[in-house]
């Protein structure tokens, strides 16, 4: 009886609700419209990044995963990082970028890549270094993704750089950047209804 009461307590935690979809998707196309001013804005560091070192214009890849972090952080529930990085990636498309469909392929990697660090804490650690190395994830994978997506023919040195520079990029931008604006939203009393609001209501 006690097994199977802790069993459906710990179901109950991970069993999204009606307000997890919701919120998931407003940050998922919140997000969407930072990746869409993004596919513009990044075009002129990128310009001053390539002549530098081959591969460094990966450091600008962290609007782009801030989407999954984010969402993992405040809902908290298996898949809202894959979610929340996928619609946003799939709304960019539809509005349209440069990028085509293929926006969705990156999406649900770098989706993944931020969900399987959340797996390993087992969706119970929602520290910053947990945030940090989700962002880190969505970097590597993002990374990896483009290697193979759009730089078939790139040399070692570039393929080193640059995903090295999107898992930086990642645990910066989305990880750190992802936990302050998680942290931002529940000190404004949004995330009330969310275990990540009545986190950071209780060390205020």
């Amino acid at each position: 009886m006690h097994v199977s009461t802790s069993a459906s307590r710990v179901t109950g935690r991970f069993r999204w609700r009606v307000v997890d979809i919701v919120v998931a998707s407003v940050i998922a196309v919140a997000c969407a419209f930072v990746f869409y001013a993004w596919n513009i804005g990044y075009e002129v560091p990128s310009a001053l990044l390539k002549p530098l070192l081959p591969g460094l214009q990966g450091l600008l890849a962290g609007p782009w995963l801030l989407a999954g972090v984010l969402g993992g952080l405040v809902i908290r529930k298996p898949g809202a990082a894959l979610y929340t990085e996928l619609v946003a990636a799939t709304i960019s498309a539809l509005i349209g970028n440069q990028w085509g469909p293929l926006t969705m392929v990156s999406g649900i990697t770098q989706g993944l890549g931020a969900e399987l660090v959340f797996l390993v804490f087992l969706y119970g650690v929602w520290r910053l270094p947990v945030a940090v190395l989700a962002g880190a994830g969505a970097g590597l994978a993002c990374g990896i993704t483009d290697r193979i997506l759009w730089y078939a023919g790139a040399d070692t040195l570039f393929t080193v750089v640059y995903i090295a520079a999107t898992t930086v990029s990642g645990a910066v931008i989305a990880g750190l950047g992802g936990w302050l604006l998680m942290r931002a939203l529940a000190a404004t009393g949004a995330l009330s209804r969310f275990v990540a609001g009545r986190d950071v209501a209780r060390r205020v």
